[in-house]
């Protein structure tokens, strides 16, 4: 398993003043970028062209999670823009295997992301055709959420899975990322981790990756 990552969320971050903000996770892996439609979440927060600005501001890579219908059809889009990571949600992808193969052939690494509620294991034998599997610990669409227990089982069974066909894919979990919490989903084998409220809820942003970084090192 690779090393422990924290991507920071900027859903959680002052959207007014953002390249500020970006600057407080400097020392964070990847900052993690929330693009909601209003349509496969309820929720909207920002699309191509303000990732696009984000981008060139960042002090670190984009980790970009789209929570977007139709996702076959603009997640290509993101890779071109020269996003590092593009994750879309197997639910809005009619012919996820190809997404993935497009994303990588663009430039960029393949993530797919998983509800809580959807099941791992239709989209095992796809795990070569991935650089992170990305599974919702909480609904996507709304920070600030709690994180939910029911999802280490999915995330042990990833776990078991990706280290028994030996490819190299990330675990990435998203949602009620919190000292305490990383600690379970770390020992069930994620290694990547989305926190929003626990980092720019801090006072001091940098010192709060760090310890959260430091918890998840297992």
């Amino acid at each position: 398993m690779t090393q422990c990552c924290i991507n920071p969320s900027i859903l959680s971050a002052d959207f007014v003043n953002l390249e500020a903000e970006l600057q407080k996770i400097s020392n964070a892996d990847s900052v993690h970028v929330d693009v909601m439609d209003n349509h496969f979440v309820p929720n909207l927060t920002l699309g191509l062209p303000v990732v696009q600005r984000i981008q060139a501001v960042s002090p670190v890579p984009l980790d970009a999670h789209l929570m977007i219908s139709d996702a076959d059809r603009w997640a290509p889009g993101y890779a071109d823009a020269g996003v590092v990571s593009v994750t879309f949600h197997a639910e809005a992808s009619i012919a996820p295997v190809k997404l993935a193969r497009e994303l990588r052939a663009r430039g960029s690494k393949a993530g797919m992301a998983l509800r809580p509620a959807t099941a791992v294991e239709p989209y095992l034998d796809m795990l070569p055709e991935l650089d992170m599997l990305l599974i919702m610990t909480v609904e996507p669409g709304f920070g600030g959420q709690a994180f939910l227990d029911m999802t280490l089982p999915k995330i042990r069974r990833a776990r078991a899975a990706i280290e028994g066909s030996g490819v190299n894919v990330a675990i990435q979990v998203d949602g009620g990322i919190t000292e305490e919490t990383i600690v379970r989903a770390a020992e069930a084998g994620a290694n990547v981790f989305v926190a929003g409220s626990a980092v720019y809820g801090a006072a001091d942003p940098s010192g709060a990756i760090d310890r959260l970084r430091k918890a998840g090192s297992l």
